[in-house]
C-alpha cells in the first residue's frame, strides 16, 4: 500500500525575505503615525488657524464677524504698540535663568555627585512643587512677598529694604516667581548629565594640579554641556510666555507680552491682534534658540 504524503501543515509557510524585510521599514513609520497625527490635529491645525486670524481686517469683531483681507500690517502695528512688552519678557526670562543657574547647577551637582543614598529623596523634594497647580504655587509666593510677611519683616530689620520698602508688585518678584516654578526643568536635565560624570575624570585632573576651578572649567562644565543646554531651553521657552507671574506678583508695569496677548484674545477679543503677536512672540524666540543653539555649537567645537 501506498501512503499519500499529508497535503496540509500545522504550521503556515513562511513569509518570503523580502515581505518580512518591508514590514520592519514600514514598522518605525507606523509607530511614528499616532504621534504625528496628534500633533497635526492638536497642533498643526490650531497653529494655520492661527496665522489666518492674524491677517483678518482689525476692523472687524465677534459680532460683525472678521473679514479676510490679509492684513500684513497687523504685524508691524502690534509691534510699534507693544515692543516693551516683549523686550520685558525676554529681560525677565533672562535674569530669571540666570538666578536659576546660580541655584539649580550647584543643586544637580550635589544631588548627582555628593547626594549618596539621599539622591532619590532630594530628586522628590525637586519635582514635589510640580505635583500642585501652577497657579497655587504663584499664590504661594504671593503670600511669602507680601508687605507683612516674614520674609520683607527680616529684610527690612537688616536694611536691605527701606522701611516702606516692598518686594510684592515689582520686577524683583516676577522674577523670583518665574525663577520658583521652572527651576525643575532647568535642574532635572543638568542632573540627568552631571549623573553620568565620571568622577575619575575629576581624580585625573586633581593629579595633574588643575585647581578645583580649573577642572570644573575644563571637565565638568564641557561634559555638562548637554544637559546645560537643554536646561536653559526648557526654562527659557515657557518663561518668556508666561503670564501668571506677572498678573498675580506685579503690576501692570511689570507685564509682559503673555499678559497682553491674555488680555487681546480674552478681554478685548481682538483675535487679529492677539494671533499677530502669538506669531511674532514664536518667531522671536525661535530665532532666540537658533542663535543660542549656533553659538552652543561653536562652544563645542572650540
Amino acid at each position: 500500500m501506498t501512503l499519500l504524503a499529508p497535503t496540509g501543515s500545522g504550521n503556515p509557510p513562511a513569509a518570503p525575505p523580502a515581505a518580512r524585510s518591508g514590514r520592519r521599514r514600514l514598522l518605525p513609520y507606523l509607530l511614528v503615525l499616532p504621534g504625528a497625527a496628534w500633533l497635526l490635529i492638536f497642533f498643526g491645525v490650531p497653529l494655520v488657524q492661527l496665522a489666518a486670524a492674524s491677517l483678518y481686517d482689525p476692523s472687524g469683531s465677534l459680532s460683525t464677524g472678521y473679514a479676510m483681507t490679509w492684513a500684513f500690517s497687523n504685524y508691524p502695528d502690534v509691534l510699534q504698540a507693544y515692543w516693551p512688552q516683549f523686550l520685558r519678557s525676554f529681560s525677565y526670562a533672562g535674569a530669571a535663568l540666570l538666578l536659576a543657574l546660580l541655584l539649580g547647577y550647584p543643586l544637580a551637582y550635589a544631588i548627582a555627585q555628593k547626594a549618596g543614598r539621599w539622591k532619590n529623596l532630594l530628586l522628590v523634594c525637586v519635582v514635589a512643587p510640580m505635583f500642585t497647580s501652577f497657579l497655587v504655587r504663584t499664590l504661594a509666593w504671593k503670600t511669602i512677598l507680601s508687605d507683612n510677611g516674614t520674609l520683607v519683616g527680616l529684610l527690612r530689620d537688616v536694611h536691605l529694604l527701606a522701611p516702606d520698602g516692598r518686594l510684592l508688585a515689582t520686577p524683583v518678584a516676577v522674577v523670583l516667581g518665574l525663577t520658583y516654578n521652572f527651576l525643575p526643568f532647568l535642574v532635572l536635565p543638568l542632573y540627568a548629565s552631571l549623573e553620568r560624570l565620571d568622577g575619575r575624570l575629576l581624580e585625573t585632573a586633581s593629579d595633574l594640579y588643575a585647581s578645583p576651578a580649573q577642572a570644573f572649567r575644563r571637565v565638568t562644565l564641557p561634559l555638562s554641556r548637554p544637559g546645560l543646554v537643554a536646561g536653559t531651553l526648557l526654562f527659557f521657552i515657557p518663561a518668556s510666555g508666561d503670564y501668571i507671574n506677572a498678573e498675580l506678583l506685579g503690576t501692570p508695569n511689570e507685564y509682559m507680552i503673555g499678559n497682553v496677548i491674555d488680555s487681546a484674545f480674552l478681554v478685548r477679543l481682538d483675535y487679529p491682534q492677539g494671533a499677530a503677536l502669538s506669531f511674532l512672540l514664536m518667531a522671536a524666540i525661535l530665532a532666540v534658540v537658533y542663535g543660542y543653539l549656533r553659538s552652543a555649537g561653536a562652544e563645542e567645537a572650540l
